[in-house]
């Protein structure tokens, strides 16, 4: 059985509970009034609360700084996609929510389905690093892919380079089309995006099996959906459980 203090040490090393909040993804978190607001920023309060400690928050743009967070322990906890490439340093829950990665194209494209993408000489923007980044890249074999600094950013950058197609996140590709206009997503999804929560895979065992259960009890007692709905997040489902 894990002890109050052990857990206190695996988590809270500082004193205070690190989350690293990715503001770049639409669905789990923003910046509302200059403080980070979301279903992440929900999950790490109520974690913090468990532990009894203080909650300081590391806000990144991007996935892949979220991730670096994390393994390199500038944060204790961070929020970001399962992905085999991510788990050599970082200690992952199962998922807690399931969101769509999508495909936007301007209106004149003749671009009609998600299988038309890869082809010969089809330009796709991505934010570097995000879990669509990592899926596409072992996926896509004829397409290429051009990187944005930021999943915000993919639209905008995708626009000025004149790629081809912009890949993302199913919510922020909406926000952008409708703000810029001319745009439209293909029908359908090119892959899920698994969610979760994960850990310097240096705090061990103990504190990894904490977190695991966390998560599940914040699906099962609909924690996560409230907070879902609380924010105002569609397109988002709640996981399974593990």
């Amino acid at each position: 059985m894990t002890s109050p203090d052990s857990l206190l040490r695996a988590f809270a090393p500082t004193g205070a509970l690190r989350a690293s909040i990715n503001v770049g993804n639409a669905v789990l978190a923003a910046r509302r009034e200059g403080e980070p607001t979301g279903v992440s920023v929900d999950l790490a309060r109520e974690l913090a609360q468990r532990l009894g400690v203080p909650l300081d928050f590391v806000v990144v743009d991007n996935a892949g700084k979220s991730v670096a967070n994390v393994r390199d322990e500038r944060a204790d906890i961070g929020f970001f996609a399962i992905d085999p490439a991510r788990a050599q340093n970082v200690l992952f829950t199962a998922a807690y929510v399931h969101i769509e990665g999508c495909y936007l194209v301007r209106d004149e494209s003749p671009l009609r389905a998600n299988d038309e993408v890869d082809a010969p000489g089809r330009r796709v923007t991505v934010g570097k690093d995000s879990a669509y980044d990592l899926f596409l890249t072992k996926h896509l074999v004829h397409a290429s892919i051009e990187r944005a600094p930021t999943a915000p950013a993919v639209v905008d950058e995708f626009l000025a380079s004149n790629a081809d197609v912009a890949a993302g996140v199913r919510q922020q590709l909406e926000l952008d089309a409708a703000r810029i206009g001319g745009l439209r997503l293909l029908p359908g999804r090119f892959m899920v995006i698994e969610q979760a929560m994960g850990l310097p895979a240096t705090r061990g065992a103990e504190a990894h099996a904490f977190l695991r259960g966390f998560v599940e009890e914040m699906k099962a007692t609909g924690f996560v959906a409230q907070a879902l709905r609380r924010h105002g997040v569609d397109g988002a489902a709640v996981a399974p459980p593990a």
